[in-house]
């Protein structure tokens, strides 16, 4: 089995815990407009790659992914476009290193496309990214619902989850919807913490590089005190949530 893939990083310290190998697979069906990897997108683009390619790559690595209580984390694009791929190094991984297994991922997915991968995923890096159906749509150029039904069914199965949110100055920070999106977080039951991530202008280029105009163009990053705000919005909301019967 093959799968295709964007790029690794040998030694990522903000993809899960510990020291980790991260694994860009190539393909999205999402096209956010403050997406950094723009160049993941393209279904057709990157190289293939076997399991055991990638295994030699992580070979070397292994004690330093260990001692550190780090491991491997697969992102994107969207990994689960190629979950039996996936699936495959993971249990490979485990078999062969013991490694920790880590999948960044939006939420764009069947659960039923997913079950497998489930199986050898020791935690769900999950980016909930609006939770405003119609403002997800002018944001990712797809609805929220597969997103939500997936992150539901994460509960359902007691997988561990990271939540992460981009907080973009007037449009992902408005008081309402990190009202709704902490108040969705308190009823699911897997979540072991929230990051929220400043947004950035670091992929602006790539867009610059495929000739793709930027929206978010003159869009700063959020200020600590925003960052803050939001998180006590949030948290504030998933109390009220969770306690809830």
């Amino acid at each position: 089995m093959k799968g295709r893939i964007h790029s690794m990083d040998t030694f990522g310290t903000v993809d899960g815990p510990g020291i980790r190998f991260v694994l860009f697979m190539q393909g999205c069906a999402l096209q956010c407009q403050f997406c950094h990897n723009p160049d993941t997108w393209d279904t057709k683009g990157g190289r293939q790659v076997t399991v055991e390619e990638i295994l030699r790559e992580i070979e070397p690595y292994v004690p330093y992914y260990k001692s550190s209580g780090g491991g491997i984390t697969v992102t994107g694009g969207e990994p689960t476009l190629q979950a039996p791929f996936v699936a495959q190094l993971f249990k490979a991984c485990k078999e062969r290193f013991g490694l920790h297994t880590a999948l960044d991922s939006s939420g764009f997915c069947e659960p039923s496309h997913a079950g497998e991968l489930m199986q050898y995923t020791d935690l769900v890096l999950l980016d909930l990214k609006q939770l405003n159906n119609e403002k997800h749509e002018r944001l990712t150029s797809q609805p929220n619902d597969r997103i939500l039904k997936f992150a539901a069914w994460l509960s359902a199965i007691g997988k561990p989850v990271w939540i992460r949110h981009v907080l973009i100055p007037g449009i992902t920070d408005q008081a309402g919807d990190l009202t709704l999106l902490g108040e969705f977080i308190g009823h699911l039951r897997n979540v072991e913490r929230i990051e929220l991530l400043p947004y950035h202008r670091m992929g602006v280029y790539k867009w610059q590089q495929l000739g793709r105009p930027y929206a978010l163009d003159g869009v700063p990053t959020p200020t600590d005190r925003e960052v803050e705000r939001a998180r006590e919005l949030i948290e504030a909301a998933r109390r009220v949530a969770a306690s809830r019967p």
